[in-house]
């Protein structure tokens, strides 16, 4: 049995649900809210990766790779942030997020 096309676009599609559900399902947690975020890119990335092999061009391989760069790099920030608000709250919880100061 080989993997058609539309079984990538199932899984992306399956995973993107995932995603939007954690986000909107968990809205205490931050570090949740990163990771689902993280997971709707991957999604994304799926797709782009099923597309590029569907249709044999390698362009949308490179284009992933961009893109998992600028994941690393939000994610890095985010978790940057993250260990700021910790230690300024003593707390991650997103609610407690809406009186920060400048």
């Amino acid at each position: 049995m080989t993997l058609s096309l539309g079984h990538y676009l199932a899984l992306g599609a399956l995973l993107f649900c995932i995603s939007v559900a954690g986000i909107f399902i968990n809205r205490k947690n931050i570090i949740v809210l990163l990771m689902a975020i993280e997971l709707m890119l991957l999604s994304v990335n799926m797709n782009f990766i099923a597309f590029s092999r569907y249709l044999g061009d390698a362009s949308g391989q490179v284009f992933v790779f961009f893109i998992l760069t600028v994941a690393a790099a939000e994610a890095a920030i985010g978790l940057a942030i993250l260990v700021v608000v910790f230690r300024n709250r003593s707390s991650i919880n997103v609610a407690e997020l809406d009186s920060m100061k400048g």
